[in-house]
Protein backbone atom coordinates (compact mmCIF):
# COMPACT_ATOMS: atom_id res chain seq x y z
CA UNK A 1 0.00 0.00 0.00
CA UNK A 2 0.80 3.64 -0.49
CA UNK A 3 0.30 5.64 2.64
CA UNK A 4 -0.07 9.09 3.25
CA UNK A 5 -0.36 11.49 6.03
CA UNK A 6 -3.82 13.26 6.33
CA UNK A 7 -4.53 16.41 7.25
CA UNK A 8 -8.43 16.43 8.37
CA UNK A 9 -10.19 19.67 10.29
CA UNK A 10 -11.65 19.73 13.81
CA UNK A 11 -15.31 18.85 11.24
CA UNK A 12 -13.88 16.00 9.51
CA UNK A 13 -12.14 14.38 12.21
CA UNK A 14 -15.09 14.29 14.28
CA UNK A 15 -16.69 12.26 10.88
CA UNK A 16 -13.90 10.25 10.69
CA UNK A 17 -13.92 9.06 14.06
CA UNK A 18 -17.77 8.25 13.87
CA UNK A 19 -16.56 5.94 10.88
CA UNK A 20 -14.23 3.87 13.03
CA UNK A 21 -16.76 3.59 15.41
CA UNK A 22 -19.35 2.59 13.25
CA UNK A 23 -16.72 -0.07 11.56
CA UNK A 24 -15.23 -1.39 14.88
CA UNK A 25 -18.92 -1.93 16.49
CA UNK A 26 -19.89 -3.65 13.58
CA UNK A 27 -16.58 -5.77 13.13
CA UNK A 28 -17.37 -6.43 17.21
CA UNK A 29 -20.69 -7.93 16.32
CA UNK A 30 -19.72 -10.25 13.69
CA UNK A 31 -17.02 -11.36 16.42
CA UNK A 32 -19.76 -11.51 18.97
CA UNK A 33 -21.85 -13.57 16.40
CA UNK A 34 -18.76 -16.10 15.80
CA UNK A 35 -18.73 -16.71 19.83
CA UNK A 36 -21.80 -17.24 20.17
CA UNK A 37 -22.14 -20.23 17.54
CA UNK A 38 -22.68 -23.86 19.22
CA UNK A 39 -22.68 -27.06 17.35
CA UNK A 40 -26.65 -27.60 16.12
CA UNK A 41 -27.72 -23.78 16.12
CA UNK A 42 -27.41 -24.12 11.85
CA UNK A 43 -24.56 -23.06 9.65
CA UNK A 44 -22.82 -19.41 10.22
CA UNK A 45 -24.40 -16.84 8.06
CA UNK A 46 -21.56 -14.95 5.88
CA UNK A 47 -20.72 -11.87 4.07
CA UNK A 48 -24.35 -11.57 1.82
CA UNK A 49 -27.05 -12.38 5.07
CA UNK A 50 -24.56 -10.41 7.35
CA UNK A 51 -25.31 -7.15 5.18
CA UNK A 52 -28.85 -8.25 5.30
CA UNK A 53 -28.71 -8.14 9.06
CA UNK A 54 -26.78 -4.86 8.94
CA UNK A 55 -29.84 -2.98 6.76
CA UNK A 56 -32.40 -4.51 9.75
CA UNK A 57 -29.95 -2.93 12.22
CA UNK A 58 -29.53 0.48 10.30
CA UNK A 59 -32.88 0.68 10.31
CA UNK A 60 -33.38 0.15 13.94
CA UNK A 61 -30.46 2.99 15.14
CA UNK A 62 -30.40 5.92 14.33
CA UNK A 63 -26.72 6.47 15.23
CA UNK A 64 -25.55 3.59 12.74
CA UNK A 65 -28.22 4.50 10.19
CA UNK A 66 -26.42 8.13 10.42
CA UNK A 67 -22.94 6.68 9.15
CA UNK A 68 -21.55 5.47 5.97
CA UNK A 69 -22.73 2.35 4.66
CA UNK A 70 -19.88 1.12 2.81
CA UNK A 71 -17.73 1.73 5.91
CA UNK A 72 -19.78 -0.96 7.83
CA UNK A 73 -20.17 -3.13 5.04
CA UNK A 74 -16.51 -3.46 4.61
CA UNK A 75 -15.96 -4.07 7.93
CA UNK A 76 -18.31 -6.96 7.62
CA UNK A 77 -16.33 -7.74 5.00
CA UNK A 78 -12.87 -7.62 6.66
CA UNK A 79 -14.04 -9.68 9.07
CA UNK A 80 -15.07 -12.10 6.95
CA UNK A 81 -11.30 -12.34 5.21
CA UNK A 82 -10.41 -12.54 8.58
CA UNK A 83 -11.88 -15.72 9.58
CA UNK A 84 -11.28 -17.32 6.30
CA UNK A 85 -7.57 -16.64 7.02
CA UNK A 86 -8.11 -17.86 10.42
CA UNK A 87 -9.80 -21.22 8.87
CA UNK A 88 -6.80 -21.80 6.57
CA UNK A 89 -4.11 -21.44 9.74
CA UNK A 90 -2.32 -18.16 8.54
CA UNK A 91 -3.62 -16.25 11.22
CA UNK A 92 -5.22 -16.34 14.36
CA UNK A 93 -8.85 -16.04 15.35
CA UNK A 94 -10.60 -12.22 14.89
CA UNK A 95 -10.90 -10.74 18.41
CA UNK A 96 -12.38 -7.89 20.06
CA UNK A 97 -11.35 -4.34 18.78
CA UNK A 98 -10.60 -1.34 21.33
CA UNK A 99 -11.14 1.93 21.02
CA UNK A 100 -8.06 4.07 20.86
CA UNK A 101 -5.84 1.04 19.79
CA UNK A 102 -7.92 -0.22 16.39
CA UNK A 103 -9.16 3.13 14.53
CA UNK A 104 -9.90 2.42 10.97
CA UNK A 105 -12.13 1.89 7.79
CA UNK A 106 -11.93 1.01 4.32
CA UNK A 107 -13.53 2.52 1.47
CA UNK A 108 -14.17 0.56 -1.84
CA UNK A 109 -15.91 1.85 -5.21
CA UNK A 110 -13.38 4.57 -5.36
CA UNK A 111 -14.03 6.41 -8.80
CA UNK A 112 -11.15 8.37 -10.67
CA UNK A 113 -12.21 11.90 -9.78
CA UNK A 114 -12.42 10.78 -6.13
CA UNK A 115 -8.58 11.33 -5.87
CA UNK A 116 -7.07 14.78 -7.19
CA UNK A 117 -4.07 16.92 -7.03
CA UNK A 118 -3.95 20.72 -5.36
CA UNK A 119 -0.40 21.23 -5.98
CA UNK A 120 3.10 20.26 -5.61
CA UNK A 121 3.09 18.78 -2.52
CA UNK A 122 -0.86 17.87 -1.37
CA UNK A 123 -3.38 16.21 -2.93
CA UNK A 124 -7.25 15.65 -1.14
CA UNK A 125 -9.34 12.21 -1.31
CA UNK A 126 -13.26 12.42 -0.95
CA UNK A 127 -14.48 10.24 2.18
CA UNK A 128 -18.00 9.92 2.56
CA UNK A 129 -20.21 11.68 5.07
CA UNK A 130 -17.08 13.70 5.63
CA UNK A 131 -16.05 15.67 2.25
CA UNK A 132 -12.54 16.74 1.10
CA UNK A 133 -9.74 15.63 3.39
CA UNK A 134 -6.20 16.94 1.99
CA UNK A 135 -3.29 15.15 2.79
CA UNK A 136 0.54 15.80 2.05
CA UNK A 137 1.52 14.23 -1.30
CA UNK A 138 5.37 12.90 -0.52
CA UNK A 139 5.07 10.38 -3.36
CA UNK A 140 2.88 10.26 -6.56
CA UNK A 141 -0.46 8.20 -6.09
CA UNK A 142 -0.83 5.80 -7.91
CA UNK A 143 -3.12 5.19 -10.81
CA UNK A 144 -6.32 3.24 -11.09
CA UNK A 145 -6.87 3.66 -7.86
CA UNK A 146 -10.34 1.11 -6.81
CA UNK A 147 -10.02 1.17 -2.48
CA UNK A 148 -8.20 2.93 0.23
CA UNK A 149 -8.20 2.25 3.88
CA UNK A 150 -8.20 5.55 6.47
CA UNK A 151 -6.05 4.73 10.27
CA UNK A 152 -5.45 6.45 13.00
CA UNK A 153 -2.82 5.62 15.16
CA UNK A 154 -2.15 5.57 18.61
CA UNK A 155 -0.19 9.29 18.40
CA UNK A 156 -3.14 10.49 16.82
CA UNK A 157 -1.56 10.75 13.53
CA UNK A 158 -4.25 10.09 10.44
CA UNK A 159 -3.34 8.12 7.45
CA UNK A 160 -4.67 7.24 4.14
CA UNK A 161 -3.11 4.04 2.50
CA UNK A 162 -4.35 3.14 -1.50
CA UNK A 163 -4.35 0.25 -2.52
CA UNK A 164 -1.76 -0.73 -5.18
CA UNK A 165 0.85 -3.57 -5.95
CA UNK A 166 3.71 -1.90 -7.04
CA UNK A 167 6.05 -3.20 -9.64
CA UNK A 168 8.80 -5.75 -8.77
CA UNK A 169 12.53 -4.90 -8.86
CA UNK A 170 14.18 -6.13 -11.81
CA UNK A 171 17.27 -8.20 -10.73
CA UNK A 172 20.42 -6.10 -12.14
CA UNK A 173 22.01 -9.85 -13.87
CA UNK A 174 25.44 -10.11 -12.62
CA UNK A 175 25.09 -13.34 -10.95
CA UNK A 176 26.29 -12.00 -8.04
CA UNK A 177 24.86 -13.52 -4.41
CA UNK A 178 24.63 -11.82 -0.61
CA UNK A 179 24.44 -13.08 2.56
CA UNK A 180 22.69 -11.44 5.57
CA UNK A 181 23.36 -12.61 9.05
CA UNK A 182 20.85 -10.52 11.36
CA UNK A 183 21.54 -9.89 15.02
CA UNK A 184 20.73 -7.65 18.12
CA UNK A 185 23.91 -5.24 18.20
CA UNK A 186 24.71 -5.49 14.31
CA UNK A 187 20.95 -5.47 13.27
CA UNK A 188 21.90 -6.35 9.76
CA UNK A 189 26.15 -8.21 8.67
CA UNK A 190 26.42 -8.66 4.79
CA UNK A 191 28.75 -10.81 3.57
CA UNK A 192 30.62 -7.91 1.93
CA UNK A 193 31.78 -6.59 4.87
CA UNK A 194 29.51 -4.16 5.38
CA UNK A 195 27.62 -4.02 9.07
CA UNK A 196 24.32 -1.57 9.38
CA UNK A 197 22.47 -0.97 12.57
CA UNK A 198 18.65 -0.20 12.53
CA UNK A 199 18.18 3.83 13.75
CA UNK A 200 17.32 3.74 17.73
CA UNK A 201 16.02 6.56 19.54
CA UNK A 202 18.64 9.03 21.17
CA UNK A 203 19.82 8.81 24.28
CA UNK A 204 17.92 12.31 25.32
CA UNK A 205 14.80 10.75 24.07
CA UNK A 206 14.96 6.79 25.54
CA UNK A 207 15.79 9.09 28.90
CA UNK A 208 12.48 10.40 28.35
CA UNK A 209 10.59 7.45 27.67
CA UNK A 210 11.70 6.59 30.91
CA UNK A 211 10.49 9.20 32.45
CA UNK A 212 7.02 9.02 30.62
CA UNK A 213 6.78 4.88 31.55
CA UNK A 214 7.28 5.68 34.87
CA UNK A 215 4.60 8.51 35.07
CA UNK A 216 2.12 6.00 33.37
CA UNK A 217 2.66 3.95 35.71
CA UNK A 218 1.81 6.24 38.44
CA UNK A 219 -1.20 7.44 36.85
CA UNK A 220 -4.75 6.68 37.72
CA UNK A 221 -6.52 4.42 34.56
CA UNK A 222 -9.21 7.14 33.14
CA UNK A 223 -7.69 9.88 33.97
CA UNK A 224 -6.86 12.70 31.60
CA UNK A 225 -3.29 12.90 33.04
CA UNK A 226 -2.61 8.88 31.82
CA UNK A 227 -4.17 9.60 27.96
CA UNK A 228 -1.90 12.56 27.74
CA UNK A 229 1.09 10.46 28.78
CA UNK A 230 0.11 7.61 26.60
CA UNK A 231 -0.26 9.94 23.94
CA UNK A 232 3.47 11.13 24.50
CA UNK A 233 4.94 7.96 24.72
CA UNK A 234 3.10 6.85 21.47
CA UNK A 235 4.75 9.78 19.73
CA UNK A 236 7.95 8.42 20.91
CA UNK A 237 7.66 5.20 19.86
CA UNK A 238 6.17 6.20 16.34
CA UNK A 239 9.29 8.54 15.76
CA UNK A 240 11.46 5.26 16.69
CA UNK A 241 9.13 3.23 14.20
CA UNK A 242 8.99 5.32 11.42
CA UNK A 243 12.99 5.70 11.18
CA UNK A 244 13.20 1.86 11.47
CA UNK A 245 10.51 1.41 8.49
CA UNK A 246 12.69 4.00 6.29
CA UNK A 247 15.93 2.02 7.09
CA UNK A 248 14.61 -1.21 6.49
CA UNK A 249 13.09 0.39 2.49
CA UNK A 250 16.01 1.84 1.66
CA UNK A 251 17.97 -1.52 2.56
CA UNK A 252 15.87 -3.54 1.03
CA UNK A 253 15.56 -1.28 -2.02
CA UNK A 254 19.23 -1.06 -2.26
CA UNK A 255 20.11 -5.21 -1.77
CA UNK A 256 17.00 -5.97 -4.68
CA UNK A 257 19.25 -3.59 -7.54
CA UNK A 258 22.77 -4.56 -6.69
CA UNK A 259 22.33 -8.37 -6.20
CA UNK A 260 20.66 -11.94 -8.06
CA UNK A 261 20.60 -13.97 -5.23
CA UNK A 262 20.32 -12.97 -1.36
CA UNK A 263 20.17 -15.39 0.83
CA UNK A 264 18.85 -14.93 4.73
CA UNK A 265 18.51 -17.13 7.73
CA UNK A 266 15.59 -19.33 8.24
CA UNK A 267 13.86 -17.59 11.35
CA UNK A 268 11.35 -18.47 13.71
CA UNK A 269 11.26 -15.15 14.62
CA UNK A 270 7.79 -15.54 16.16
CA UNK A 271 9.23 -18.08 18.44
CA UNK A 272 12.45 -16.38 19.34
CA UNK A 273 10.70 -13.50 20.69
CA UNK A 274 7.85 -15.95 22.90
CA UNK A 275 7.65 -14.31 26.54
CA UNK A 276 9.66 -16.74 29.27
CA UNK A 277 6.97 -15.83 32.19
CA UNK A 278 6.18 -19.36 32.48
CA UNK A 279 3.27 -20.26 34.60
CA UNK A 280 2.83 -19.76 38.34
CA UNK A 281 3.50 -23.62 38.77
CA UNK A 282 6.41 -23.21 36.81
CA UNK A 283 8.00 -19.39 37.17
CA UNK A 284 10.81 -19.10 33.65
CA UNK A 285 13.92 -18.01 34.13
CA UNK A 286 15.75 -14.96 33.47
CA UNK A 287 12.39 -13.23 32.62
CA UNK A 288 14.02 -9.89 32.90
CA UNK A 289 16.76 -10.65 30.61
CA UNK A 290 14.70 -12.31 28.34
CA UNK A 291 12.42 -9.48 27.67
CA UNK A 292 15.46 -7.19 26.68
CA UNK A 293 16.68 -9.78 23.96
CA UNK A 294 12.91 -9.84 22.65
CA UNK A 295 12.92 -5.77 22.61
CA UNK A 296 15.90 -6.00 20.75
CA UNK A 297 14.99 -8.13 18.34
CA UNK A 298 11.65 -6.46 17.31
CA UNK A 299 13.88 -3.08 17.29
CA UNK A 300 16.35 -4.49 14.95
CA UNK A 301 13.25 -5.14 12.40
CA UNK A 302 14.13 -8.82 11.23
CA UNK A 303 11.07 -9.78 9.91
CA UNK A 304 10.65 -6.25 7.82
CA UNK A 305 13.51 -6.69 5.95
CA UNK A 306 12.79 -10.14 4.64
CA UNK A 307 9.31 -9.39 3.54
CA UNK A 308 10.25 -6.20 2.34
CA UNK A 309 12.67 -7.88 0.37
CA UNK A 310 10.50 -10.59 -1.10
CA UNK A 311 8.18 -8.11 -2.02
CA UNK A 312 10.61 -6.33 -3.67
CA UNK A 313 13.00 -9.15 -4.92
CA UNK A 314 10.49 -12.06 -5.88
CA UNK A 315 11.79 -15.37 -6.37
CA UNK A 316 15.56 -14.51 -5.47
CA UNK A 317 15.00 -14.63 -1.77
CA UNK A 318 16.76 -17.99 -0.57
CA UNK A 319 16.07 -18.69 2.84
CA UNK A 320 19.00 -21.04 4.76
CA UNK A 321 19.26 -23.26 7.94
CA UNK A 322 20.84 -21.22 10.42
CA UNK A 323 22.28 -24.11 11.90
CA UNK A 324 26.15 -23.52 12.68
CA UNK A 325 26.55 -20.52 10.38
CA UNK A 326 28.12 -18.40 12.92
CA UNK A 327 30.31 -21.50 14.11
CA UNK A 328 31.87 -21.94 11.13
CA UNK A 329 35.06 -20.56 9.80
CA UNK A 330 34.33 -19.34 6.08
CA UNK A 331 37.72 -19.56 5.33
CA UNK A 332 38.76 -23.51 6.08
CA UNK A 333 35.22 -24.77 6.82
CA UNK A 334 36.03 -25.95 10.45
CA UNK A 335 33.31 -25.90 12.85
CA UNK A 336 34.22 -24.95 16.71
CA UNK A 337 32.25 -23.35 19.09
CA UNK A 338 35.36 -21.14 20.51
CA UNK A 339 36.11 -19.64 17.21
CA UNK A 340 33.74 -16.92 18.72
CA UNK A 341 35.23 -15.37 21.14
CA UNK A 342 33.35 -12.60 21.68
CA UNK A 343 30.00 -11.21 20.05
CA UNK A 344 32.19 -9.38 17.45
CA UNK A 345 34.96 -11.21 17.40
CA UNK A 346 35.59 -14.85 15.35
CA UNK A 347 38.88 -16.29 15.25
CA UNK A 348 39.60 -19.90 13.51
CA UNK A 349 40.83 -22.43 16.07
CA UNK A 350 41.83 -24.26 13.09
CA UNK A 351 43.49 -21.86 10.52
CA UNK A 352 43.70 -18.52 12.64
CA UNK A 353 41.31 -17.01 10.11
CA UNK A 354 39.80 -13.36 12.03
CA UNK A 355 37.11 -11.23 11.11
CA UNK A 356 34.21 -9.68 12.54
CA UNK A 357 32.07 -13.00 13.48
CA UNK A 358 28.23 -11.74 12.24
CA UNK A 359 30.66 -10.88 8.39
CA UNK A 360 31.82 -14.50 8.85
CA UNK A 361 27.83 -15.95 9.58
CA UNK A 362 26.94 -13.61 6.62
CA UNK A 363 29.58 -15.20 4.04
CA UNK A 364 28.66 -19.01 5.07
CA UNK A 365 24.56 -17.83 4.49
CA UNK A 366 26.23 -16.26 0.81
CA UNK A 367 27.45 -19.62 0.21
CA UNK A 368 24.47 -21.70 1.21
CA UNK A 369 26.36 -23.56 4.07
CA UNK A 370 23.88 -25.16 7.37
CA UNK A 371 26.52 -27.74 8.55
CA UNK A 372 25.33 -30.46 10.64
CA UNK A 373 26.48 -30.91 14.02
CA UNK A 374 29.29 -33.48 12.49
CA UNK A 375 30.88 -30.89 10.64
CA UNK A 376 29.36 -32.04 7.03
CA UNK A 377 26.51 -30.37 4.92
CA UNK A 378 23.69 -32.35 5.62
CA UNK A 379 24.16 -34.33 2.30
CA UNK A 380 22.89 -37.56 1.90
CA UNK A 381 26.55 -38.89 1.03
CA UNK A 382 29.43 -38.98 3.76
CA UNK A 383 31.72 -36.40 4.38
CA UNK A 384 35.21 -37.08 5.48
CA UNK A 385 36.54 -33.66 5.44
CA UNK A 386 34.94 -29.72 4.73
CA UNK A 387 35.27 -29.05 1.36
CA UNK A 388 36.94 -25.72 0.28
CA UNK A 389 34.53 -23.15 0.21
CA UNK A 390 33.07 -20.84 -2.12
CA UNK A 391 33.51 -17.38 -1.70
CA UNK A 392 32.69 -14.20 -4.25
CA UNK A 393 35.87 -12.29 -5.15
CA UNK A 394 33.57 -8.84 -4.08
CA UNK A 395 33.04 -11.15 -0.27
CA UNK A 396 36.38 -11.73 -0.42
CA UNK A 397 38.24 -9.08 -1.55
CA UNK A 398 35.95 -6.94 1.22
CA UNK A 399 36.84 -9.02 3.66
CA UNK A 400 40.40 -9.10 3.62
CA UNK A 401 40.03 -4.80 3.35
CA UNK A 402 37.87 -4.78 6.38
CA UNK A 403 39.75 -6.98 8.86
CA UNK A 404 43.01 -5.03 7.66
CA UNK A 405 41.60 -2.27 8.45
CA UNK A 406 40.22 -2.78 11.53
CA UNK A 407 43.79 -4.20 12.58
CA UNK A 408 42.03 -7.62 13.32
CA UNK A 409 44.37 -9.28 10.89
CA UNK A 410 48.29 -8.76 9.93
CA UNK A 411 50.96 -10.39 8.16
CA UNK A 412 52.22 -10.68 11.80
CA UNK A 413 49.85 -12.63 13.31
CA UNK A 414 50.49 -15.47 10.08
CA UNK A 415 47.45 -15.86 9.23
CA UNK A 416 47.08 -17.11 5.33
CA UNK A 417 44.94 -15.34 2.72
CA UNK A 418 41.16 -16.03 2.19
CA UNK A 419 41.60 -19.54 -0.13
CA UNK A 420 39.06 -19.20 -2.80
CA UNK A 421 38.38 -20.65 -6.26
CA UNK A 422 40.87 -23.32 -7.55
CA UNK A 423 43.03 -20.66 -10.12
CA UNK A 424 42.43 -17.41 -8.92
Amino acid sequence: MSRYRLAPSPAQEAALREHCAHARFVWNLCVEQEAEWRPGRGKMPRFTERCRQLSEARADSPWLARGSVIVQQQAVRDHDKAMAAFFARTHRRPSWRKAGRDEGFRIVAVKSGDVRRLNRRAAEVRVPKAGWIRFRQSRPVPGDVKSFRVTLDQAGRWHVAFAAIPEAIPAPGNGEVIGIDRGVVVSAALSTGETLSAPRLSHGRQARLVRLQRKLAHARKGSNRRGKVKRLIAKLKAREADARKDWCEKLSTDLARRFDVIRVEDLKIGNMIRSAHGTVEQPGKNVRQKAGLNRGIAASGWGQVVSRLEQKAPGRVEKVSPAYTSQRCSACGHVDRQSRESQARFRCTACGFACHADVNAAINIAAGHAVTARGGFGLPRPLNREPQPVLLPAARNGLESLAFRRGTMSRSDGILPVPGRPGE
